[in-house]
């Protein structure tokens, strides 16, 4: 079959032996050469279509995407148009890359821009949680060492992706590799920020909220992937793992399948909302996950427990961190705001002694309670 690329025709499909649209005469090859088969996807700046390279005997799969903006406002448009383009340019530099699809052409034909490229046959990250359920550590390990290597790929070419998520990442079926496709929203890190004009970049559930107010940075995509992990362990949305009024992450009570405390850090690291507390690049998530003994932390991992639920940036405090706190908390009620001295003279005695004992006391209390959570 061909499909009519024509946006405005009624009848779009036609027979494959025919060059010429039977309801609206328009021309059904691209550069003569690529027939479109079907829509596979539809947003507000184009259409995305299977097609077919009929320059070549094994007429290959390719993937047509047409510049078509259906969102009104001359600012919107321009925004679309440098996206559209941009991409062309980004996967003309990235498409060398084994897991990133190539750019096969980029022109226009009657009025409207068009960009060809590799097709990938596989399923989203999306279809294979719906269809298998949710991953275990095993299966993000292998989508984090797989993925980081193709974000390191692209980092050092001043590439940030922008929207990192499960629908990006296909598990090509030829060798199993996971293909990171959709530059769209991609930016080049020296160029200036493309969503200043207010256009939305990025799937809401998977943005880094720097990227939101646009200062994504190559620590923006960290994040993205961290959120990519937890929704392919939960099963659940990132929005409904996060609690917003207390600002942290709490995926680790909905795990299907336990995961090592290792992970847990990793993944937690990488979902640092403060970015200077997140991994600041690709080869520092890579280092820990590649630290030795990571193996047998996952076989040593409980089965019927899952991790302890922190916030993603918590350190447990040692006992002298503890002391050390608390002795400069009490220094705010004791008389004066100034600490004991250390000679241990005797104080005069006076009617404080009293207050100072209770703050004392809940002082105990709350250092016991701190250090009750470094317990096993």
């Amino acid at each position: 079959m061909s499909y009519c690329l024509n946006p405005r025709c009624p009848k779009p499909e036609n027979s494959d032996d025919v060059k010429f649209c039977l309801s609206c005469g328009s021309k059904l090859l691209l550069k003569e050469r690529y027939r479109a088969i079907k829509p596979i996807g539809q947003g507000g700046f184009g259409r995305t279509f299977l097609a077919v390279d009929e320059d070549k005997p094994s007429k290959p799969h390719c993937v047509i995407k047409q510049f078509y903006p259906q969102a009104q406002g001359t600012n919107t448009v321009q925004k679309a148009v440098e996206l559209f383009t941009q991409e062309a340019v980004q996967l003309d530099e990235l498409g060398k890359h084994p897991q990133i699809p190539e750019l096969l052409a980029y022109f226009t034909q009657e009025d409207r821009q068009y960009l060809v490229q590799e097709f990938i046959n596989g399923a989203n990250l999306a279809q294979e949680l719906a269809n298998k359920g949710a991953f275990n550590e095993t299966q993000i390990r292998q989508l984090l060492s797989d993925l980081l290597n193709v974000l390191q790929f692209c980092h050092a070419r001043q590439v940030i992706h922008r929207d990192i998520k499960p629908e990006n990442i296909i598990l090509r079926s030829s060798d199993h590799k996971l293909v990171l496709v959709d530059f769209g929203a991609a930016k080049s890190a020296t160029g200036t920020a493309l969503n200043r004009t207010g256009t939305s970049i990025g799937s809401p559930e998977y943005v880094a909220p720097e990227q939101m107010r646009g200062r994504a940075t190559f620590a923006s995509d960290i994040y993205s992937l961290g959120a990519t992990c937890i929704h392919l362990l939960t099963g659940r949305s990132p929005f409904d793992s996060y609690d917003t009024n207390n600002d942290t992450w709490l995926w680790q009570q909905y795990l299907k399948v336990p995961i090592s405390n290792s992970l847990t850090n990793i993944l937690n690291k990488m979902l640092a909302s403060i970015p200077a507390r997140r991994y600041q690049t690709v080869d520092a998530v890579l280092q820990d996950l590649n630290q030795p003994g990571a193996n047998a932390a996952i076989a040593s991992q409980p089965q019927n427990q899952t991790s302890p639920t922190l916030p993603p940036t918590y350190i447990s405090p040692t006992p002298s961190q503890v002391d050390l706190e608390l002795e400069q908390l009490k220094t705010q009620f004791l008389p004066g705001g100034k600490s004991k001295p250390q000679n241990n003279q005797p104080r005069p005695t006076t009617n404080t002694s009293t207050n100072q004992s209770e703050i004392d006391k809940e002082l105990e209390e709350l250092k016991a309670k701190y250090m009750g959570n470094n317990n096993p």
